[in-house]
């Protein structure tokens, strides 16, 4: 089987997405299907034609309908601004072509409940959401501690998201800032990376009761103007929720985290054990089991480093496991099994209902903010 590639979008994301799939042949043997990288379409035709250049895309556009029209694309990437999502999705899957959608899935659970039911009629198609740190080996082997029950009945948690991008307040305006093209403000953008991996380790949010602050209200609205306009989506929301199965935690989605790089972080804590894990230390996972010995003197307590560092399963192949993980390995993971999924003919995981509940966890948290008061998911 060959597929053949389309990208909407060639920002950052976007060339993360066309190196994972230029890199794929040396990180596995074999592939589930021959892929070729076809068409790019940006609304930038200067970036469009970097694409040729550095992906060896076979056309650019600035219009996205070409590479639906294409006979040869069978793959869509939608790496847009998010307000693009929803036209994108559902034309891509009325013209029958398999879907990876970078995060969010669109701008509210109502577009989402239209992809969800667009995507019923065209069952053929397979459909994946861009979470990557899914991928992440440590964040599997936490998963698999977790579902063993090595850690117990979970009380809590805490998981963090922080960057600092948006300290200065001289940043100017970008899609990221404008509520009409983002949806939202951290919450979208890094809180929906934590929603999902709290689902995927530790199952459905039931609740919410959520504060959402934007503390640099103006921005230039271009570099060196002295023009300023309003920022209306948050630089940071803090969340409180409740697990359907039990226990509670703390979500932190912050773009103004003096001194943060890439700072993902969880904690978990259980009955039985304790689980730590943060982003900037890829490699390994922080384990606490209750049930070794205690004495003497500490006996053998103590949060022990597993080293997951780059240990795929087969076919993985390459650089070996004992390499540490870089960021866009697990990038290359995500689309792996997108490409297995398809040669396969599975439903991919993370879906695009995962990205629906996602956003509904959002937007209960949205509206959590604005009444003051905690705010059942299945409320919205």
């Amino acid at each position: 089987m060959k597929l053949g590639v389309g990208i909407i979008g060639y920002g950052f994301i976007g060339r993360v997405h066309a190196l994972s799939y230029l890199s794929l042949p040396f990180y596995y043997k074999p592939l589930p299907v021959e892929v070729e990288l076809i068409g790019v379409a940006t609304a930038h035709k200067e970036t469009a034609q970097e694409g040729i250049r550095e992906a060896g895309f076979k056309f650019a556009t600035d219009d996205f309908n070409e590479l639906l029209e294409r006979k040869d694309i069978h793959v869509i990437h939608c790496c847009t601004p998010n307000h693009l999502h929803r036209e994108i999705l559902i034309r891509a899957m009325r013209a029958g072509k398999h879907i990876y959608c970078d995060k969010p899935l669109c701008m509210s659970l109502s577009e989402a409940r239209e992809i969800l039911s667009e995507a019923e009629k065209h069952p053929d198609g397979k459909y994946q959401m861009g979470f990557e740190y899914r991928f992440i080996p440590a964040l599997m082997r936490a998963k698999g501690l977790i579902d063993e029950g090595r850690l117990g009945d979970v009380f809590h948690f805490r998981a963090q998201y922080l960057h600092s991008g948006y300290i200065d307040p001289e940043r100017p305006m970008s899609w990221r800032l404008d509520k009409r093209l983002a949806g939202g403000g951290a919450l979208f953008d890094l809180g929906s990376h934590v929603i999902d991996l709290v689902r995927f380790l530790l199952g459905e949010i039931g609740s919410v009761s959520a504060v959402c602050e934007t503390f640099i209200k103006e921005r230039p609205i271009r570099k060196g103007s002295e023009e300023r306009v309003k920022v209306e989506v948050d630089d940071l929301c803090i969340a409180q929720v409740s697990l359907e199965r039990g226990g509670f935690g703390v979500i932190e989605a912050s773009r103004v985290a003096t001194g943060s790089n890439d700072d993902l972080r969880f904690e978990i804590h259980g009955t039985r054990g304790a689980l730590r894990f943060d982003l900037m230390e890829p490699n390994w996972l922080y384990f606490y089991d209750l049930e070794r010995p205690g004495e003497p003197i500490g006996g053998e307590r103590g949060f022990i480093k597993i080293e997951t560092v780059q240990r795929y399963p087969e076919p993985a192949r390459f650089p070996g496991p004992k390499f540490g993980i870089g960021w866009m390995r697990y990038s290359m993971a995500s689309i792996f099994e997108f490409l297995r999924c398809i040669a396969e003919d599975r439903d991919p995981l993370p879906s695009f209902e995962d990205g629906a509940k996602a956003q509904a966890v959002i937007d209960a948290a949205y509206l959590s903010a604005k009444e003051g008061r905690w705010v059942e998911v299945e409320e919205v």
